[in-house]
């Protein structure tokens, strides 16, 4: 027997809502929070003002090392038995780190997040640090770098940030540090960042039903036996443009293909363009529909895929296009990709382009903040970019009022195809001379 019926046709969209937010001071430290009825999960996440930002120059990798530092036990139990402790009540730590942050984070039902949270706080505040463990933590993470760094990219990303934003500032280093940086930190250097950074309150984030959830007792376990106000947080880095464009020529002698890194320096997260450069990049180079990946994938063929969007930290951001080419195109899917980029900041964008933007940007973000983890990070954008309250709830909306005018504004303020470094990342001895021939800057080598 054959069963026919009618393939029912799409719903209603239903309005996007953000939580309500809830700002408590407890225990010497703040909870910000975000009431989700009727959830079963609920997220707490440490936020601490330990970002990669705060790692001394030469010092680089400090945060991710003592990240992975945090579960090899504490001072009351050893490894083993803070891992059944979390295993008992079904949660795991999970650690992130950005420019702006050190996080920490548990997922647990909401009738276990206190003894999550006490957990939590014991591996932050309290760790062990044994230097046997630290070491190998250490040696760990520098031979996983060195088999990052053996691909093609990780060279050329540290090329572009340390010219964009200079080699003697931390935020001109990898976010993580290089091979070399994190096997020379040692003890000592791992045990002094945390006593500087982590016993200072910090922000404890939560997500979950809050009428089945205590504020101040979830504080009390995230806050003890900590001290010490915030550290001063600095404004924007004013970074300068160059003042014309260059190509670096990192040498890859036998390679097959041409890593491409172009990139400037652009605003930080709270500028008030933040929205129409985010559209503007989407349009430009942050979707598979965008103007770069249309021209160097589908029409020339030059690459399986490019991109290029905004990034921003608290203090400071950046414009970047990456992609691999095969080498004998190298330099003319250069010239494609500056001359796109210059064509966008002349002309701006079509309503045409806007309109698949938006709605992407949009429905996009009403997608991801569902989840308790989801809204806990959403919490932390919140927190360290002094955002308010009601940030998330107008986002939605900011994403689509935005009209060809002011992302064609935004596009013509904050793009610079004159100010671009352009990193290749290939064989130098095959694409020196089609590069100097493309006019596109005055070619260097790098010395690494």
């Amino acid at each position: 027997m054959t069963l026919i019926t009618t393939r029912p046709g799409p719903g209603n969209a239903r309005p996007y809502r953000f939580p309500t937010v809830v700002r408590r001071d407890v225990a010497g430290g703040r909870v910000v929070a975000a009431h989700l009825p009727g959830q079963t999960l609920a997220v707490a996440l440490l936020l601490l003002d330990a970002g990669a930002g705060r790692e001394p120059v030469g010092k680089e990798g400090l945060g991710a090392v003592l990240a992975k530092a945090l579960e090899e036990g504490t001072v009351q139990r050893d490894a083993t038995g803070f891992a059944l402790a979390l295993e008992g009540l079904g949660t795991e730590l999970a650690t992130g780190l950005d420019w702006d942050s050190f996080q920490v984070s548990v997922q647990v039902p909401v009738d276990r997040l206190v003894a999550a949270v006490r957990l939590l706080g014991e591996a932050v505040r309290t760790p062990r640090l044994d230097p046997d463990d630290v070491r190998r933590v250490r040696d760990d993470e520098a031979t996983g770098l060195r088999m990052d760094w053996a691909n093609p990219g990780p060279r050329a990303d540290a090329v572009l940030r340390a010219d964009l934003f200079g080699v003697t500032n931390r935020w001109g280093r990898p976010l993580y540090g290089d091979p070399d940086s994190v096997a020379g930190l040692d003890v000592e250097d791992v045990t002094v960042f945390h006593s500087e950074w982590f016993l200072r309150p910090g922000t404890l984030i939560v997500a979950g039903d809050l009428d089945r959830l205590n504020l101040d007792a979830l504080g009390a376990a995230a806050f003890a036996g900590t001290g010490g106000g915030p550290a001063e947080r600095g404004g924007p880095i004013e970074v300068p443009l160059p003042a014309g464009r260059r190509i670096i020529l990192v040498d890859r002698p036998g390679s097959v293909q041409s890593t491409l890194r172009l990139g400037h320096p652009s605003p930080h997260r709270a500028h008030p363009d933040h929205v129409p450069m985010t559209l503007a990049g989407t349009v430009l180079g942050g979707a598979f529909t965008s103007r770069l990946n249309h021209l160097i994938r589908e029409v020339r063929g030059y690459t399986y895929g490019i991109r290029g969007d905004f990034a921003s930290s608290r203090r400071f951001g950046r414009f970047a296009v990456s992609s691999g080419v095969q080498t004998a195109v190298t330099a003319p899917a250069l010239v494609e990709a500056v001359g796109e980029i210059t064509r966008t900041r002349a002309g701006g964008v079509t309503e045409d382009e806007l309109a698949v933007a938006r709605s992407w940007r949009a429905g996009q973000l009403s997608v991801e903040l569902q989840s308790p983890r989801a809204i806990a990070s959403a919490l932390t954008t919140l927190v360290v970019h002094d955002l308010p309250d009601d940030y998330h709830a107008r986002l939605r909306e900011e994403l689509l009022a935005a009209d060809v005018a002011q992302v064609s504004a935004a596009a013509a303020a904050h793009l610079h195809p004159d100010a671009l470094t352009l990193v290749v990342e290939g064989d130098a001895a095959v694409i020196r001379d089609d590069l100097v021939a493309s006019g596109l800057g005055e070619v260097t080598d790098h010395p690494g």
